[in-house]
């Protein structure tokens, strides 16, 4: 599957859509899902795409290192491409709509939800086929982009251990802290991920805006330094070029959520997340007529977007940084 039609707005579409159909048959019993065992005693390591199907820049990773043949040293590495059905959806002219079929595929990630079975849908079936392999997974890096163009950073969690594990892998350098989606649980904070006192572990990376050439570079990075931490294979292993250079990290503790009551709703500037605001009470925008302001010094602004605007999305999240 190749596009090179631009979306909307400002985002062409820079990459081609691979074609996965390779991998279909999986070899692990699921679909789109390959498993490799070292025999060597280790971690269960995973590296899931398309968990969003218009987030190109993890398949295009996962498929480069089916391609190569990349095998674990120690323990088991699975590769992993999630929502397959959004993914073959895919058309630059709708671009978001590729997102999933039926629900959010990373909002149904708690067993009630899975176990219902009174409850059903695309992501759901899909979900429930990939579990018993998630469920043996130690360290789980979960591959996503943006809307906006923004600077890549990690989603953690709000566990320490999410943080430590961030650290310990070093990239990207913005280290976000927050508790999830009201609207439903992110896979990254399934079960024992998101247990303090489980050993298990996860971290999503959102790479950069999703069409953008330079989200795979830092899908790449990060993908490597992951399997690098977690000793499932050797630096000679990490394919050319796909290391970048590393930046000072900082941790970013979301506080809380700027939601629209309405359609009514705009930023006071052009806004792309990140931005640090050194004064408390700054206008950040209007929602349905009044300001929008920030509630403490040196306010970070977290993924700001009106892409998908409309009453009780969230548009922006606000955060601190820690230490």
């Amino acid at each position: 599957m190749t596009t090179t039609a631009p979306s909307f707005d400002a985002y062409p579409v820079e990459v081609e859509f691979p074609d996965i159909s390779a991998y279909a048959a999986g070899n692990a019993g699921v679909a789109y899902v390959h498993t490799f065992d070292s025999g060597v005693p280790g971690p269960h390591v995973m590296v899931n795409a398309l968990t969003h199907g218009n987030e190109v820049c993890g398949a295009i990773t996962v498929k480069a290192l089916l391609d190569l043949g990349l095998r674990p040293r120690r323990g088991r590495l699975t590769l992993a491409f999630a929502n397959v059905d959004a993914y073959h959806s895919f058309d630059a002219a709708r671009p978001d709509a590729s997102r999933y079929v039926d629900q959010d595929f990373n909002r149904v990630w708690t067993a009630a939800v899975l176990d219902d079975t009174t409850r059903d849908s695309s992501e759901l079936r899909r979900a429930r086929a990939m579990r018993p392999v998630i469920d043996t997974v130690d360290l789980l890096l979960d591959l996503h982009s943006m809307h906006e163009k923004s600077l890549p950073l990690i989603v953690s969690g709000p566990l320490d251990k999410g943080i430590a594990l961030s650290r310990a892998v070093g990239a990207p350098a913005n280290v976000i802290v927050d508790e999830g989606h009201p609207e439903g649980r992110r896979m990254r904070d399934y079960e024992g991920f998101g247990d303090p006192a489980s050993a298990r572990n996860a971290l999503l990376v959102e790479c950069g805006q999703h069409w953008e050439a330079a989200a795979v570079g830092v899908a790449r990075d990060s993908t490597a330094r992951f399997l690098l931490h977690a000793g499932v294979i050797d630096a000679a292993d990490v394919p050319a070029g796909w290391l970048l250079p590393l930046a000072p990290q900082r941790v970013v503790r979301v506080t809380e959520p700027v939601v629209a009551s309405s359609m009514d709703f705009r930023f006071a500037g052009p806004y792309t997340g990140l931005e640090t605001f050194a004064e408390a009470d700054t206008v950040i925008g209007w929602r349905d007529g009044e300001p929008v302001v920030t509630p403490y010094p040196d306010c970070v602004l977290v993924m700001p977007s009106l892409r998908q605007l409309r009453p009780g999305v969230t548009v922006v999240r606000l955060g601190q940084v820690v230490g």
